[in-house]
């Protein structure tokens, strides 16, 4: 088995498609996997990594809760917060944190058309690469070809939330009486392309959980396709 896997290695890497189902056709996970379907289990592991894990994020708390993807104030904001707390402010401080990740959890929402347009473009050469890459390839080859167009979406939205939310007005009251506070220096942070940045590393986090899963737990691959795809990188 050892020398197969690493004949198989070697096929991935340095021969033609042709050889390579040569290969796979000899595992014993039983018939030939096409280029179609190896495409296809990748594109199918994406995907429940989208349904599974992103839709979690759109729910109330699903950034604010979740400490894996919680956004947190920017270093610029952490003495806002810690000078209001020191004069009995924590009640503020604390929604005005609460409010950016209800942003995020709001423009997550808008994610799903773009992941599922950049998943449908999985080619077999990207599942070579993927099937042999990190824990998290799938993710990165999603994160390059849908983060620049996630965040022109996001941005927008994120803005509009801030109004819906009512983050613009409590950020405005927090900054205003933080920079009130004597002997402090005025802070004015883009907190709009601050949440936007976080919104796309918690998308991006939780989408590599699922990956991950599905690479390292059998018991993950809940379809026939993910079993004999993944069996591969096994």
């Amino acid at each position: 088995m050892i020398k197969r896997i690493f004949a198989l290695l070697i096929v991935f890497n340095l021969t033609a498609c042709a050889e390579l189902q040569d290969v796979i056709g000899q595992l014993p996970q039983g018939g030939v996997l096409s280029e179609a379907d190896m495409a296809a289990g990748l594109r199918q592991a994406l995907d429940f990594g989208i349904d599974k894990q992103v839709t979690k994020l759109t729910e109330k708390n699903g950034f604010y809760k979740n400490e894996l993807v919680k956004i947190l104030l920017p270093a610029e904001l952490q003495k806002v917060d810690k000078a209001l707390r020191d004069i009995g402010l924590d009640n503020l401080a604390d929604e005005g944190l609460k409010v950016l990740n209800r942003a995020a959890e709001d423009a997550v929402k808008e994610a799903t058309p773009i992941f599922v347009n950049a998943v449908k473009g999985i080619t077999f050469n990207d599942a070579k690469n993927i099937l042999l890459g990190a824990d998290d390839a799938a993710t990165q080859y999603l994160t390059s070809r849908t983060q620049t167009e996630l965040y022109n979406k996001f941005q927008p939205v994120i803005d509009n939330s801030f109004s819906k939310v009512g983050a613009d007005q409590i950020w405005e009251n927090l900054i205003n009486r933080y920079n009130s506070i004597p002997f402090t220096n005025n802070v004015n942070p883009d907190l709009t392309d601050y949440v936007t940045n976080e919104a796309l590393k918690g998308v991006y986090t939780m989408i590599a959980i699922e990956e991950k899963e599905i690479r390292n737990k059998v018991s993950s691959r809940t379809t026939d396709l993910l079993r004999r795809v993944f069996a591969l990188q096994d």
